[in-house]
């Protein structure tokens, strides 16, 4: 397992250059990093400031669509149901065996 070191100079970091050392990286991470140096011609330092920037870039990942909570009116939320009304009753004949 390799053992890495790090610089940054960031607002994280107080405006000082800090160094961070990895150990025990997972094997992905790793492998990520590597791929990373050699596809873009980087060092490893750079193949790893650079994953860490493009992670911290990612929204952050929301599945419960809190966002959209509350942006319908009543109104429209009462149309949109309306409008559904048909879609939710069941034809017993779309059961019915054809063959």
């Amino acid at each position: 397992m390799h053992h890495y070191v790090m610089h940054c100079a960031s607002l994280l970091c107080y405006g000082e250059s800090m160094t961070i050392s990895l150990r025990n990286l997972p094997k992905d991470v790793e492998k990520a990093i590597l791929e990373t140096s050699r596809r873009e011609g980087i060092s490893i330092n750079k193949a790893t400031l650079r994953l860490l920037e493009a992670q911290l870039r990612k929204p952050a990942k929301n599945s419960d669509f809190g966002e959209f909570s509350g942006t319908w009116s009543s109104a429209e939320a009462d149309a949109f149901g309306a409008a559904l009304v048909g879609m939710r009753q069941v034809d017993p004949a779309d059961w019915e065996s054809t063959g």
